[in-house]
Parts: structure tokens; C-alpha cells; sequence
């Protein structure tokens, strides 16, 4: 029997001011795929070649994240890969 998980979120601390808008957006796009990831990894996907784009997408929809991108994806099974 399957259980549901609960997504507890993290208190968020202010970004350092006065860096070029590239580096919030790839921080931004890290802080995400690290969260789908750690979710990825909680249920069960262990192996990066099982995490597709429409599995990663999947598990946005259930934990409330915004759809990521193609390359969003890439770094998520990169983190995969990486654990």
C-alpha cells in the first residue's frame, strides 16, 4: 500500500544582492532540481535512466513545483546519477 509523502518546506533566506540575473537564474534552476530530485529519490527512483522528462514533470505536479525545463530535467538526472 502506498503511502503519500509530505513535503515539508525549507524557511528561506534572503539571496545576496548584486549579482547578475544569470547567476539567480541558475540558482534558482538548481535549488529545483535538487528539491525533484530528493523527491525522485524518496520514492523510489534510484536510477537516472528511469527519471524521464514526463516522470520528473510528474512528480512537480504532485509536490507543487513549477514544470521544469528540458535542461531543468538534465541536472535532475545528473543529481541522480551523482547519488
Amino acid at each position: 500500500m502506498a503511502t503519500a509523502t509530505t513535503i515539508q518546506h525549507v524557511k528561506k533566506k534572503p539571496l545576496p544582492a548584486g549579482l547578475s540575473r544569470e547567476w539567480y537564474e541558475s540558482h534558482n534552476r538548481r535549488l529545483k532540481a535538487m528539491r525533484l530530485a530528493i523527491s525522485l529519490l524518496d520514492s523510489g527512483t534510484y536510477d537516472a535512466r528511469r527519471a524521464t522528462n514526463r516522470k520528473i514533470r510528474t512528480m512537480a505536479v504532485r509536490t507543487g513545483i513549477h514544470r521544469p525545463s528540458n535542461v531543468t530535467c538534465k541536472m535532475v538526472r545528473a543529481f541522480i546519477m551523482e547519488s
